[in-house]
């Protein structure tokens, strides 16, 4: 069981948070429900509503909080309450004007969170006509991409359990079932093995496999198919997400064989590529290389991976463009594949730690290819 956070914890990265302002321009920073407040706070809303709740962070000011009053309750027993400044709103009162008061400056420029609904974000633009505003992702793309040993330990956590997920696919019979119903193997296993949310569990046989963002629809599965299994989800508060691709029946064609074979040489050689320094888009560069030298650069259509926390996908991107440099705490997926329209897909994904000399990976489950019946 991973150690509770603390409020020492949280108070850390609330001034980290802070600290990033002044170099990226912003006069603080409002965080409403969702990822990034459950991590600054440990505060998590019972439900996200109308009702407006939102974090202040700005150099030289504590942090502070903006609730429903109704709310108040939850927000003081959150981990963090003691090192906030708290203020409540009544229902029939309009809070934005409240929020207003609480940003150091009317014409300032601040991080929003991405998940900030548009409503309070007009509320807050008519109070504050000169204040300007940039999603977090993009002025603060590194707000949550480094662990610190605790939220490692927790990432490593539900990589294994969801390793022993594949463990249990791996034994249930495919042939003749509904991708769903394989699906729902896989969403069954992982919550015995700890996960409190599942996210996705992707089952893509034969054609389906081919579309990277198919999940499971009702196709019966036949002997011969190809089938790409990608699940994931949230266990101690923290993600996983992992692919492995497999086959029904021992009788394996050549080239599916042969693409998996490529799919499996990219992505450890892109694995042996992470270390401190290294750009994100050099990881999809090398990845991708090796898919193109194959001959099947076309059919690689996706990005080659995306960081990980408390939500299974957030930044770093592993994509072209993206040039910031790997540091030690940094995770990510490392997911190449190829898809062929209307015959089959392979992707193998692993998520990956950097550490201080290279690359950690959080998923130990062989990389051949899965046999089934």
């Amino acid at each position: 069981m991973a150690r509770p956070f603390t409020a020492d914890d949280f108070a850390a990265r609330m001034r980290r948070a802070t600290s990033a302002c002044t170099g990226a321009g912003l006069s603080g920073l409002i965080i409403t429900p969702g990822p990034d407040l459950f991590h600054l706070t440990g505060y998590r809303p019972v439900a996200i509503t109308e009702r407006i709740t939102a974090l202040v962070l700005a150099p030289g000011r504590d942090p502070a909080v903006l609730m429903p009053t109704l709310e108040r309750p939850d927000v003081e027993r959150s981990p963090a309450a003691g090192r906030l400044t708290l203020t409540d709103w009544p229902d029939g009162t309009d809070p934005y004007p409240l929020l207003a008061s609480l940003l150091p400056d009317p014409a300032g420029r601040y991080g929003i969170a991405d998940t900030t609904w548009a409503l309070h974000l007009l509320g807050l633009e008519e109070v504050l006509a000169q204040s300007t505003y940039a999603p977090l992702t993009r002025a603060l793309p590194m707000l949550r991409a480094v662990k610190d040993e605790a939220e490692l330990a927790r990432l490593a956590a539900a990589g294994e359990a969801a390793d022993r997920a594949y463990g249990d696919i791996l034994q249930v019979p495919f042939a003749g079932r509904l991708e769903t119903e394989v699906a729902a193997d896989l969403a069954a296993s992982l919550k015995r093995h700890g996960h409190s949310q599942v996210d996705f569990t992707v089952v893509g046989s034969g054609p389906n496999g081919a579309n990277p963002h198919h999940e499971a629809g009702d196709r019966r599965i036949e002997p011969g198919d190809t089938v790409v299994l990608d699940f994931g989800g949230l266990l101690d508060g923290y993600g996983s997400d992992t692919t492995r691709t497999v086959h029904v029946g021992a009788d394996v064609p050549i080239e599916v064989r042969k693409v998996h074979e490529v799919v499996r040489l990219a992505q450890q050689t892109a694995f042996e590529a992470v270390r401190p320094g290294v750009t994100c888009q050099e990881i999809d560069r090398v990845a991708r290389r090796v898919i193109t030298e194959a001959g099947y650069g076309e059919y690689f259509i996706h990005r080659t991976g995306h960081g990980i926390g408390t939500t299974t996908h957030e930044p770093p991107y592993l994509v072209e463009g993206e040039t910031q440099e790997l540091v030690p705490g940094m995770c990510f997926s490392i997911e190449p594949g190829v898809y062929l329209p209307g015959r089959f897909g392979v992707r193998i994904e692993d998520i990956v730690t950097v550490t201080a000399t290279g690359g950690r990976r959080l998923n130990n489950t062989p990389h051949e290819l899965g046999i089934v019946g």
